[in-house]
């Protein structure tokens, strides 16, 4: 009878040591995210969502733009999944290699926006609780992972619009 008292206690605790995760990130993190982004939509309303529209369809039309600007603002402003929205002011041609860049980006945009990719934020937050357990400041692992991750996406973004237009040409 005794497995059955023990099975009670731990199967109970784990639904406390849930709870308290919770409370943990509902006190910590969920203010942080609220905060940024009013900050963020308030942002868009002062600059005025057509002059937004504008300067995204401005920088379409540019390489370096299309797979470093556009995918950063799509990401900050809109969020995951509504970021993809921003393919429509790129060609269609070009779409893939959006795609490409953006999804490479939702990763290392969380270290310093955590708000902007909310699925990825428990893969940084175990990042980056190992770094401050080994005695680490994450702030520069942070800022280094945001850098990295516009020169991949970059790269990623040019790669996959050659392939396609290879692809595109054999058709």
């Amino acid at each position: 009878m005794e497995w059955i008292q023990w099975f009670g206690e731990h199967f109970i605790g784990m639904f406390n040591a849930g709870g308290e995760q919770f409370m943990s990130l509902f006190t910590g993190i969920v203010p942080t995210l609220l905060v940024l982004l009013t900050f963020t939509y308030a942002l868009i309303k002062f600059i005025g969502e057509e002059r937004v529209t504008k300067a995204i369809k401005f920088a379409s039309k540019y390489t370096i733009l299309r797979y470093t600007v556009m995918p950063i603002l799509s990401i900050l402003l809109l969020t995951n999944p509504m970021a993809y929205t921003f393919g429509r002011f790129v060609e269609e041609k070009q779409k893939p290699a959006f795609f490409d860049s953006l999804v490479s980006f939702l990763h290392p945009v969380t270290a310093l926006f955590p708000y902007a990719n909310a699925g990825e934020l428990f893969v940084y937050l175990g990042i980056a609780n190992g770094l401050e357990q080994a005695g680490y400041a994450t702030s520069e692992i942070a800022v280094r992972f945001f850098l990295v991750g516009i020169v991949v996406m970059f790269l990623r973004g040019i790669i996959t619009e050659q392939i396609t237009k290879y692809l595109a040409a054999r058709m």
